[in-house]
């Protein structure tokens, strides 16, 4: 990890830099309140934030474009400092969708290009208006795509200038080993954005992109909001873990700031989601000490191993059936 400024970075392969802690903006429906996250960005922007990571399906890219834009108009900070994350939506997977499903992103964002835009799930849905089409039974209807035909055509997108940089997420190590195997391969991803905190470690997952060049994402970095719809409500709360709990104790730190800290030590780039403003400063004042040996050992050894956002299970190729 190289120093810019207050900002840590993380070197693409690409040659582009991501600065390594990001402000995640996805909200739950019913959880915010119209502005809460344009509030949020502009706030973060003034902390010290370069990173702001989105997405098509979170329904709110018309407010993150006009709080990034308010923020560029002011003089505050010039585009080319922002880096914002955009994510091809599963109804947008086949090739001939997928620059339509961009352009919804960079319409809503008022950009001329994204920085860097990933599939969000390698999980086909059918296409349509429905971001989540179900059959009456309530089953998710997937889609039959060939995700290779999809990269070729991000591929294409970055090519046209409408990006900076492509990856993945949610991706498992050998649905990214088919991208990276993928005869004529252009431009292999820059990252892979999974959940990723003291209770999923992800340690093969991290082994295998750091071997390939490529950067590993955690979202979830301090746990998960516990959205009902799709987190287990018995799952233990991260944020009370008493190892956790001790090792903030010993450096005058925060447990959320603690188990950010870990992820970074491990050159892993963390999207902490957080509208409230005394969290988004705290989450961000992560480069004024460093985790001893001793203490990332013990984080380590936390037994616990648990994974919040559990979604597509039903799908025949989830990514979460295989090991890692």
């Amino acid at each position: 990890m190289a120093q810019n400024d207050t900002v840590t970075v993380l070197k693409l392969n690409d040659g582009s830099c991501m600065p390594a802690i990001g402000l995640g903006t996805f909200a739950p429906a019913g959880s915010a309140q119209k502005g809460d996250c344009a509030k949020a960005i502009k706030y973060a922007i003034e902390v010290g934030y370069r990173h702001f990571d989105g997405a098509f399906s979170y329904e709110n890219e018309d407010e993150v474009g006009e709080a990034l834009r308010e923020k560029i108009t002011d003089g505050t900070v010039k585009r080319e400092d922002i880096f914002y994350t955009g994510k091809l939506w599963c109804t947008y997977l086949r090739p001939e969708l997928v620059r339509k499903g961009l352009e919804e992103s960079l319409k809503s964002l008022q950009f001329d290009y994204i920085d860097l835009f990933i599939i969000h799930w390698p999980v086909p849905l059918q296409p349509g208006d429905d971001l989540a089409p179900k059959k009456e039974s309530g089953e998710m209807i997937y889609d039959n795509v060939n995700l290779l035909a999809t990269w070729e055509a991000l591929e294409a997108c970055k090519d046209a200038g409408l990006v900076k940089s492509i990856g993945v997420s949610n991706f498992n190590a050998r649905q990214l080993g088919k991208i990276l195997n993928k005869t004529g391969l252009k431009y292999k991803p820059v990252c892979n954005q999974v959940e990723c905190h003291p209770y999923l470690k992800q340690e093969k997952l991290l082994e295998f992109c750091k071997s390939k060049d490529i950067v590993l994402v955690a979202y979830s970095p301090i746990g998960s909001s516990r959205d009902p719809k799709w987190v287990d409500q018995s799952t233990p709360f991260l944020l009370k873990d008493p190892q956790l709990i001790s090792v903030a104790k010993k450096y005058g730190k925060t447990v959320a700031q603690i188990a950010i800290r870990y992820l970074l030590q491990r050159g892993i780039a963390v999207i902490p989601k957080s509208f409230n403003l005394g969290r988004i400063k705290e989450n961000f004042q992560v480069f004024d000490f460093t985790l001893a040996e001793e203490d990332m050992k013990l984080i380590n050894s936390i037994p616990i191993k648990t994974r919040y956002v559990n979604v597509f299970t039903d799908y025949p190729d989830c990514p979460f059936l295989d090991e890692y």
